[in-house]
């Protein structure tokens, strides 16, 4: 497992208002949760400071009368029936539940500006003809499409899609036996998912037993962040199948992808993946049973994963048993930060095949590969291991780094004296906006992966591959992950649940703070005044960050050896303030791995140097009060 530099999912952060300013819970009902949250806030908590109303606005938003329903629903195992009321009154992340729909077009139709549908039955046996998408879900929220037996058995038809669920927050999208048996024809991606936070995309039983069918992926997850893509059963004994991967999850953070049964007992098959993966952050392709027992296929791998940050490739029984396989891996892998590319049973029991690896990567394995047929020009082998980290040579050569070490995100301690300039990185919070559940009704339901199946229940996650289903399964596992040598660690689903947290770590005498506003970002700003909490000594600190969750959940973990500090942000000419930032600087970072982004950032090794960033939107760190 590579050690990651970026901030994982559940680290993309969230800000609130610095703490200051009484609370408005002076006039709240006290039997709603934000107003029991208020007088658990004065009970549990001794130091002077003023009540954090960033911390405290994110409670609940249910009434007293909502809440005892609520309640009561969650005692009788029943919140289930209720889902989309008590996601909307609750503010939680929920995904809209699809009704099946056999609407019929006697024509040609274009769909512009089309939202959020689920298509039962469409385009079965169209003859010829063009359907085009065109704005489909765009900026949504949180869409939810399904295409299921779309465009079966047609014979000529066209099926265009165009800016799909662009720029949607997290999107949800499968298609199911699309396009099986068809007869000519070209599918269409282009500009599809691009710019989408958390893509979940999935392409079962795809133009299966087609004939002479084109599929076109271009900007395709383009500068996409944190999701996946699967092809399942993708093209499986099709003939003479063209599909062309251009531009795919081209500048995306943390994309994975995974093609199984790709292409499987396909006749004249090609595929070409050009630009793909390029300047990705961590890109993870699984290629699995890809192109088994295929006749005469060809595969083309161009200017792929070029530019990126780590990420593995994972080729497992791919062309297995196929007849007169050409395979061509030009430019493949020259990543900016190696990554690790496995070869299992590739190319086992072929016939025929031609392999080619022209300027590939390192830090490879090969595992059962067939040895015949393979040519190797310009690769390199050399390892990790085998000499300076990619950290220590950056540094050396004052090579440009990869856009994810992100200039400002991490800077040295020096830099935090008024006067200075500096860059400040996107501070903004990533995740979808959702509120606490009061404690009593988080303590009723489940979190376990032990009791996965109870809360795929709950809050309707349809399948195991569904986005609802992954965000439960990733969450829980993190939150169950044995906490690293020296750390302590809680998720937290509740604020007194944070607040109990905090205050078993550091005492009874606490304060809170963050980043007042997001204001600066992406430029360069100037600091101000700066003050060191508790006169700048080096202390313990909790900081808690957002995981992607139905309802609110942080991610709260003991930092030592940290100092904290406060300061004015102005703007670099006016001089005027603009924001009032929190930063936390990690002196001991001894431990941390060699290649994470702030030694590649600033040209250093672990241990040397302290590294410092801001609290992020929505992200708090607790300290010892003042």
């Amino acid at each position: 497992m590579h050690s990651i530099f970026f901030f994982p999912l559940f680290l993309l952060f969230t800000v609130g208002v610095a703490a200051g300013g009484e609370s408005s819970g002076a006039g709240e009902n006290p039997f709603t949760p934000k107003g029991y949250v208020t007088r658990y806030w004065k009970k549990q908590i001794s130091s002077d400071s003023p009540k954090p109303l960033f911390l405290l606005n994110k409670a609940s938003p249910l009434d007293s009368v909502q809440f005892a329903a609520f309640s009561k629903f969650a005692d009788q195992n029943s919140l289930s029936t209720h889902l989309p009321e008590f996601c909307t009154k609750a503010n939680l992340l929920c995904f809209s539940d699809l009704t099946p729909s056999l609407e019929k077009h006697d024509g040609d139709v274009n769909f512009a500006v089309y939202n959020e549908r689920n298509f039962t039955n469409y385009g079965t046996s169209r003859p010829g003809g063009v359907d085009s998408f065109k704005n489909y879900s765009d900026g949504q929220n949180i869409p939810v499409d399904t295409f299921r037996r779309y465009s079966r058995d047609s014979a000529g038809h066209k099926d265009k899609f165009t800016s799909y669920a662009s720029n949607a927050n997290v999107a949800d999208g499968s298609f199911n036996t699309y396009g099986t048996a068809a007869t000519g024809g070209v599918g269409d991606f282009s500009n599809y998912n691009n710019e989408v936070n958390v893509p979940n995309l999935r392409f079962t039983s795809y133009t299966d037993n087609g004939n002479g069918r084109e599929q076109s992926f271009t900007s395709y997850s383009g500068e996409a962040n944190s999701g996946d893509q699967k092809f399942n059963s993708y093209g499986k004994s099709a003939n003479g199948a063209v599909n062309a991967f251009t531009s795919y999850g081209k500048d995306s953070n943390v994309i994975g992808s995974t093609f199984n049964n790709y292409g499987e007992t396909g006749n004249g098959a090609n595929d070409s993946f050009t630009s793909y993966g390029n300047n990705g952050n961590v890109p993870e392709n699984t290629f699995k049973n890809y192109g088994t027992d295929g006749n005469v296929p060809v595969e083309t791998f161009k200017s792929y994963r070029d530019q990126s940050n780590v990420g593995d490739d994972n080729f497992q029984t791919y062309g297995k048993g196929s007849n007169a396989a050409t395979v061509n891996f030009e430019n493949y892998g020259q990543s900016f930060n190696e990554g690790t590319d496995k070869f299992s049973g590739y190319g086992k029991d072929a016939s025929g095949e031609t392999v080619g690896f022209k300027i590939y990567g390192v830090n490879n394995t090969f595992k059962e590969y067939t040895k015949k047929g393979v040519t190797f020009a310009r690769y390199n082998e050399t390892t990790a291991a085998a000499g300076p980290t990619t950290a220590t040579l950056a540094a050396k050569s004052g090579k440009k780094v990869n856009k994810w070490v992100e200039p400002g995100k991490f800077f040295r301690e020096e830099m935090l004296k008024g006067g200075n300039v500096m860059p400040m990185p996107d501070i903004r919070d990533k995740m979808p906006k959702r509120s606490f559940l009061p404690r009593v009704i988080v303590s009723k339901l489940p979190f376990s992966t032990s009791k996965l199946g109870e809360l795929k229940k709950i809050f309707h996650a349809g399948d195991d591959d569904s986005s609802m289903a992954k965000m439960l399964a990733d969450s829980l596992s993190e939150c169950e992950r044995a906490p690293s040598q020296g750390e302590t660690k809680r998720c937290v689903a509740s604020i007194e649940d944070m607040i109990d947290f905090a205050t078993s770590v550091l005492g009874r005498k606490v304060a809170v703070r963050t980043t007042e506003t997001t204001r600066g970002y992406n430029s360069n700003i100037m600091i101000g005044k700066v003050k060191g909490i508790n006169g700048g000594k080096v202390t313990r600190s909790v900081s808690c960050h957002q995981s992607l969750y139905p309802y609110l959940l942080y991610y709260c973990h003991s930092v030592p050896k940290v100092r904290v500090y406060e300061a004015d942000i102005l703007d670099p000419n006016s001089k005027s303030k603009i924001n009032h930032g929190v930063a936390i600087c990690h002196l001991d970072t001894s431990s941390w791995s060699p290649d994470h982004g702030a030694f590649i950032a600033l040209g250093s090794v672990p241990g040397k140097i302290e590294v410092c960033h801001w609290i992020f939107e929505n992200d708090m760190t607790w300290t010892i009060g003042d």
